[in-house]
């Protein structure tokens, strides 16, 4: 009797295995993410976090209002990973991210005031033209982590912005000004004297 009511029970269904989020592509895992996938959305939230958080700690000036501002950019992030079509590398657009919404936050911090304050007129912009990776990564390589970021920390906020928009979130001279309606000479302006008054906040630690 018990081999005739297998028989007619037929063969047990196989467990189909699943890849695990975190051995997945980024590409598997973003298409996934696009399709609502909550699964997926948690697992680049675990990938980017830090990233994210970092950014909005070096830009904002408290880390409570950089622990707010991520947990916006990853509840934004739902509703606007559907518009990523692959143009650029997904950290970048990411970050790109976070870095308007950090700029949002001290927007609405000065009641819709300009964040950037323009440059006087006729300033000179010197840029170096030695083909070093970038000023700000030898600094990194040459300062301690720590001490570089309260460096970052102390500079003027219109210094700051544009500095970290351009190092950490890799946007050019243009897409700086294009988020803080600035031209691209006084973007160019702003952050060559925030590269100065880095190193000169460097070196007097180091003395």
């Amino acid at each position: 009797m018990d081999i005739k009511r297998n028989k007619a029970k037929g063969p047990e269904p196989r467990e189909v295995k699943t890849e695990p989020m975190e051995g997945q592509d980024l590409e598997s895992v973003i298409e996934r993410a696009q399709g609502h996938d909550a699964e997926a959305l948690g697992e680049i939230h675990r990938r980017y976090v830090q990233r994210v958080f970092g950014l909005c700690r070096y830009m904002l000036d408290s880390r409570e209002s950089a622990e707010d501002a991520t947990s916006e950019v990853f509840l934004k992030l739902q509703r606007s990973i559907g518009s990523y079509d692959g143009s650029i590398p997904f950290p970048r657009w990411l970050l790109r991210v976070a870095g308007n919404q950090c700029i949002d936050v001290l927007r609405r911090r000065r009641r819709g005031q300009q964040v950037i304050v323009e440059v006087e007129d006729g300033a000179t912009v010197i840029e170096a033209t030695s083909p070093e990776r970038s000023p700000l990564g030898t600094v990194i390589r040459m300062e301690e982590k720590a001490q570089l970021q309260a460096a970052i920390a102390r500079l003027p906020e219109n210094h700051r912005v544009p500095l970290v928009l351009r190092y950490y979130s890799e946007l050019s001279y243009d897409e700086i000004g294009q988020q803080l309606g600035l031209q691209r000479n006084n973007v160019a302006t702003l952050i060559f004297r925030a590269k100065q008054e880095l190193r000169r906040k460097l070196a007097h630690r180091s003395k």
